[in-house]
């Protein structure tokens, strides 16, 4: 595998993390805001934002909770009830888990970006075959590309499959606590990888994980740009829906509700 090839999935990656971060925190600003115009109750607004949210909420967790049982960590509390915290973020559930060492932490937090990213291409390329519209646009082809994505509206149970992925991908990415193992793991990894290439094993690491390695990578790049395609496609819905609530519930009582 050539240094391009394995260094171009990283790329794809890194260049649509950033925007995939902006968007759902945009989104979830907004969608509590929707529901808070909507319902002028907070409590109401916060259970009506987890109804719409439930299927990734449940897949977070759950991906929490079995990848904990399988690496033998014992766990201690599961619950899919929102809760407002104290920095006023909304924390839709939790898994509470034994403290372990922090190489399975690492692990147990990142499932459920990995089994969130894994349902989106699943869905998003499997069941909607959207790859062949992105290879067609990819190699010029707009004949085929539109024609291929005419196919996928005409779908008839296309807004369902868009919901799904909406509700899933918008939930995947790990809280602050999932991450806290993570720099650890990451500065202990690239120092072991920095002595073994240093020592000459470079190429030999390279052709072991290399491909395997790009392949994940590419897997999540594309996972966030389903999203990212998903997120976008819901910004006209959002942003109307905001809009008109907002004419029907004078700006000073969503002040008062906050």
């Amino acid at each position: 595998m050539t240094i391009s090839a394995y260094l171009e999935p990283w790329v794809w990656l890194l260049g649509t993390f950033p925007v995939l971060l902006f968007l759902q925190r945009w989104i979830s600003r907004h969608m509590q805001i929707i529901f808070l115009l909507l319902t002028r109750h907070a409590g109401m607004a916060m259970l009506l934002n987890q109804l719409v949210f439930l299927p990734g909420v449940l897949l977070h967790e759950f991906s929490h909770w079995v990848l904990a049982r399988l690496l033998g960590v014992r766990t201690m509390g599961f619950s899919v009830w929102p809760m407002r915290q104290a920095d006023g973020s909304l924390r839709l559930g939790y898994v509470h888990t034994q403290k372990v060492d922090f190489v399975r932490e690492a692990l147990v937090g990142a499932a459920p970006l990995l089994a969130g990213c894994a349902a989106v291409v699943a869905i998003g390329l499997r069941v909607l075959e959207l790859d062949q519209v992105a290879l067609a646009f990819g190699r010029g082809d707009w004949a085929s590309a539109s024609g291929g994505l005419v196919q996928v509206l005409q779908s008839t149970d296309l807004l369902i499959w868009v919901y799904v992925l909406f509700a899933l991908s918008n939930t995947m990415m790990p809280s602050a606590s999932d991450r806290r193992a993570w720099p650890l793991v990451g500065g202990l990894l690239l120092a072991l990888g920095a002595g073994l290439y240093y020592l000459g094993m470079g190429p030999v690491i390279q052709g072991a994980l290399g491909e395997g390695m790009a392949a994940g990578v590419r897997v999540m790049a594309t996972a966030f740009t389903v999203t990212i395609g998903v997120d976008l496609a819901m910004l006209p819905a959002i942003l109307g829906a905001e809009w008109l609530l907002r004419q029907l519930h004078p700006e000073r009582r969503l002040e008062r509700l906050r």
